[in-house]
C-alpha cells in the first residue's frame, strides 16, 4: 500500500517539477533577449530563444508586465544565491566581488525599461525595489565585508552605495553604443582596492 501511495503522487510532483524547470527556461530565454533588445523585445524571440511557441508564454505570463516583473525577482534572486557560491569558489574576496557585481550589471541592464512595463503601477514598482534591496544588499554587504576584512579592499565602502554606484554608471548604457558602463563599474571595482 505505501508503494502505491507513493506512486500516485509521483506524476503530480513530476509534472510540478517540469512546469517549475520549464518557467525557469522561459525566464532565463526572456532575460537573455531582454538584455541584448531590452523588454520591449517581441514575445515571438522570446520564444525562440526558449525553443517554445509563443502560446506557451502567454500561457505563464499573460501580460508582458507579469513576464518583466518574473524575470526581475527570477534575477534578483539568482545574483542573492551567486553571493555565497562566488565566496566560496573565487580564489579571493575581492575576485569573488568582481564576479558578483558582473552579474548584477547583467541583472540592471535587463531591468531597464521595469518603469515603462509596470505603467504607473507605483506600488508594484516599490514592491519590487523592496525585494530588491531586501535581498541583495545583504548579499553585497557580505562580499564587501570578505574582501575588506582580508585586506584587499578599503572597508568604508557600504553596501548600499557600491550598489547605487554601479546603477548610476549603468543608467544610459542601453541607449549609447559609445558607452561602456562594464568598462566603467569594472574601474569602480579596482579603485576599491587597498593602496
Amino acid at each position: 500500500m505505501n508503494g502505491n501511495d507513493e506512486s500516485a503522487g509521483s506524476p503530480a510532483k513530476s509534472k510540478r517539477k517540469d512546469a517549475r524547470r520549464n518557467q525557469q527556461v522561459l525566464l532565463d530565454a526572456a532575460a537573455t533577449v531582454f538584455v541584448t533588445s531590452g523588454v520591449e523585445a517581441p514575445v515571438r524571440d522570446i520564444a525562440a530563444e526558449a525553443g517554445v511557441g509563443v502560446g506557451t508564454i502567454y500561457r505563464h505570463f499573460p501580460t508582458r508586465a507579469d513576464l518583466v516583473i518574473a524575470v526581475y525577482r527570477h534575477q534578483v534572486d539568482a545574483c542573492a544565491e551567486a553571493g555565497p557560491a562566488l565566496l566560496a569558489s573565487s580564489p579571493t574576496p575581492h575576485a569573488a566581488l568582481g564576479r558578483w557585481v558582473d552579474l548584477f550589471v547583467d541583472f540592471l541592464v535587463t531591468k531597464h525599461g521595469l518603469a515603462a512595463a509596470m505603467q504607473g503601477d507605483s506600488a508594484g514598482f516599490e514592491t519590487l525595489h523592496a525585494y530588491f534591496l531586501d535581498r541583495l544588499l545583504p548579499v553585497c554587504s557580505q562580499l564587501l565585508d570578505a574582501a575588506a576584512a582580508s585586506g584587499e579592499i578599503r572597508s568604508d565602502l557600504g553596501a548600499y552605495q557600491l550598489m547605487r554606484g554601479i546603477g548610476n554608471l549603468c543608467v544610459g548604457a542601453d541607449s549609447d553604443p559609445r558607452y561602456d558602463a562594464r568598462r566603467l563599474v569594472a574601474l569602480l571595482v579596482a579603485g576599491l582596492r587597498r593602496p
